[in-house]
């Protein structure tokens, strides 16, 4: 998955879209480094890291 492709994500999950380049490209880096760390896949790690953001912004939409 591109970066592109990664922050059309990042927007249908709730992200604001003038914000989502930036953030695809450090989800991407932050990724990677938790798969080296962990010793996981990456898409594993992406999952999970995608996973937290989208109840992030659940919570922030709800007002928690």
């Amino acid at each position: 998955m591109n970066h592109s492709e990664l922050a059309q994500v990042l927007v249908a999950l709730g992200c604001p879209a003038e914000k989502s380049a930036a953030m695809a490209a450090q989800l991407d880096k932050r990724a990677h480094q938790l798969a080296a760390e962990k010793g996981r896949p990456y898409e594993e790690a992406l999952t999970h890291l995608l996973k937290l953001m989208s109840q992030g912004w659940a919570a922030k939409a709800r007002g928690i």
